[in-house]
């Protein structure tokens, strides 16, 4: 990692003091910045996994052969598993904006502290609501971990964007965002496993719920809002973070300019964009365990193992990704917004690709499918380098704000991408039916690329500052 210094003096003599000379302090390489990007990687780790769960558990809750012990558990009269596998989505686009701006107000912590405890509370009841109330019992306790997690992403966007300094952007956010991949590797195998042996399904929402409320107390110790609360960061880390950024927390918070940024044009590339990612994402994160199993006939141990493999190479690809971003901008070879559609594209053209040769793909040719389903998937890491961090970008003042909007409506689509499924894929064995979703998924990941394209931007929006008239 590049090493970064910052010289008090010079700072604190652009800002106007005359001062006398210091001695030259050095940003840590290591420092506070580093171990809040770590907090909050390991809050999506456990988000994901709690989200892709159900998406194998499920097969097991409804196959009674499923696990070798014969006491667990199962519901195979369930008929409606599209929907349970929506209902999180149900409760997800409810606090998004309110959660975004509420962040940018008072802070970020104790959101997530709290959601995330409520969040595995809920984990830890599904088995019970599920023995209780069936499939409409899960749907409740899925629509509630929706609503608690409502409350993460636009609260890590406005954390990243106190924390992270513009030139380690890329590579940190990439870094807490591509935990979520990891936790779905991490959530699908642990999950088949898990669900195949002794302990059977519910053990598996025990152990998430553990983890989650574990998270929340560490993050209730060691997390802070912003550099300037954080109780023991060095003088010059603090301000190195803070002039990279231009801002300080002593600075008065400007008013959100609501108009301003609902007509903001490089928002709304941003916003159709992450709704065609949102589509294509849930699409294959809720169904591949499905297609696997009654398209390829994979057992529950093989289909979640095969399941976690396109997201184990997109989180090993997106390291590459950010660090070639970053490189490319702090080099000058591509400015900001241009190296943000480079990647864009990337992460969304490749992929239709696939998904494409996919949906011409025979159903007895299990290694074809599944090669392109770990292109489809892995090369989509470059949306991480691409609209998923230009909220920042364009508006690092109200960038949690931004991001309760544009993941708030497009997770609109996390719900609507597995009813759609249910309504087209009547057969699940039926690998025609499943080529109509391949193909419309393809033709959306092009269509919204091609927006970020022409009405994208990397500039700083002239409203990021300027309080609403």
């Amino acid at each position: 990692m590049v090493k970064e210094t910052f010289e008090i003096a010079e700072a604190e003599k652009k800002n106007g003091f005359v001062i006398e000379e210091k001695p030259v302090e050095k940003a840590p390489t290591f420092g506070k910045r580093h171990s809040q990007v770590l907090i909050l990687f390991a809050l999506v780790f456990l988000a994901y996994g709690i989200r892709v769960t159900l998406s194998v558990a499920i097969v097991a809750m409804t196959t009674p052969s499923a696990s070798s012990n014969p006491n667990i558990p199962t519901y195979p009269d369930w008929n409606d598993k599209s929907i349970v596998l929506s209902a999180f989505f149900w409760g997800y686009i409810i606090p998004q904006i309110f959660a975004g701006w509420i962040a940018g107000q008072y802070g970020p912590k104790w959101f997530l502290v709290g959601s995330m405890t409520v969040c595995g509370g809920m984990c830890i009841v599904l088995p019970a609501m599920a023995a209780l109330l069936g499939s409409l019992g899960v749907m409740v306790s899925r629509a509630i971990q929706g609503l608690c997690q409502g409350f993460i992403f636009p609260s890590v966007h406005c954390a990243l964007s106190r924390w992270v300094p513009p030139e380690e952007r890329s590579r940190l956010a990439t870094l807490v965002y591509a935990a979520g991949p990891l936790g779905t590797v991490a959530g699908m195998l642990l999950t088949g496993v898990i669900s195949a042996s002794n302990l059977g399904w519910p053990t598996v929402f025990y152990l998430y719920g553990a983890g989650s409320i574990a998270w929340a107390a560490f993050s209730a110790l060691f997390s802070a809002n912003s550099p300037s609360s954080h109780p023991s960061i060095s003088e010059a880390e603090r301000y190195f973070i803070e002039n990279s950024l231009g801002h300080t927390e002593d600075k008065p918070k400007p008013k959100t300019p609501w108009t301003a940024i609902w007509t903001s044009v490089p928002l709304w590339a941003i916003l159709i964009t992450h709704c065609g990612q949102n589509w294509g994402f849930w699409t294959l994160m809720t169904e591949i365990p499905t297609y696997m199993s009654k398209v390829m006939n994979f057992d529950i141990k093989a289909n979640s193992a095969l399941s976690a493999l396109p997201y184990l190479v997109l989180w090993i690809l997106s390291f590459f990704m950010s660090f070639a971003s970053d490189a490319l901008i702090n080099r000058n070879i591509l400015t900001l917004g241009h190296a943000r559609k480079l990647f864009n594209s990337i992460g969304l053209v490749i992929p239709a690709l696939a998904l494409f040769f996919l949906g011409i793909t025979p159903g007895d040719e299990p290694i074809r499918a599944v090669a392109l389903l770990v292109v489809a998937v892995g090369f989509n890491s470059g949306v991480y380098c691409g609209f998923n961090v230009n909220h920042v970008d364009i508006s690092p003042t109200h960038a949690g704000t931004l991001m309760g909007i544009t993941n708030g409506i497009s997770n609109i689509f996390g719900i609507v991408a597995p009813l759609m499924v249910q309504f087209i894929v009547t057969n699940e064995t039926d690998a025609t039916q499943w080529k109509i979703i391949f193909f419309l998924t393809a033709i959306i990941y092009v269509a919204t690329s091609l927006v970020f394209n022409f009405f994208g931007s990397g500039e700083v929006q002239k409203w990021n500052d300027k309080p609403e008239d």
